[in-house]
């Protein structure tokens, strides 16, 4: 059982393993979207969704605290002045993890964690079932252009089927 085990330790010491999730916090506010495993992936979202909330903040406190965390100014300064204002009014959710299938060499489970980005709201579509739309199956026409399928053809019978009936009718007279 893994009863208050928090850490995923992802079979690295405790300084790989900050060094490595410093690295990818730093490419994924760079680059917006990086590829790795699954499991880092998960726990790299922790610490990145908590620097954006710090970029959120935006006082000096809040940016010395992501200081200490990312490793380029420009990356720091791209979340203040960029990325924060763009999750202003979301609460939380900044990131999107998507699995992307197996590794080829190790089969290690593969994942895109991205940025959401704030995409306009989706246009709602008409109802399906407008008139205009059902109109052909009132009237029955529908049906008139579909192709209608192939009748199977009938299938000879083996060569081993009638051996085998051959040989069950020598063996009964």
């Amino acid at each position: 059982m893994r009863h208050r085990k928090s850490v995923a330790k992802l079979g690295r010491t405790q300084a790989h393993r900050r060094a490595m999730l410093r690295n990818m916090v730093t490419s994924l506010l760079r680059h917006e979207r990086i590829r790795t495993t699954a499991p880092k992936a998960k726990v790299a979202r922790r610490y990145a969704e908590r620097m954006i909330t710090l970029g959120k903040r935006g006082d000096l406190h809040a940016r010395r605290q992501a200081a200490t965390f990312i490793i380029d100014e420009t990356v720091l300064k791209k979340l203040f002045d960029e990325l924060a204002p763009k999750f202003e009014e979301r609460k939380g959710g900044y990131t999107r993890l998507m699995r992307t299938g197996l590794r080829k060499g190790d089969g290690a489970d593969m994942a895109i964690l991205e940025l959401v980005t704030q995409s306009e709201p989706r246009k709602k579509k008409g109802n399906r079932k407008t008139s205009a739309h059902l109109a052909p199956f009132k009237t029955g026409e529908a049906g008139k252009g579909k192709r209608k399928r192939a009748a199977k053809k009938p299938t000879k019978a083996s060569p081993k089927a009638s051996k085998d009936a051959g040989e069950g009718a020598a063996a009964g007279a």
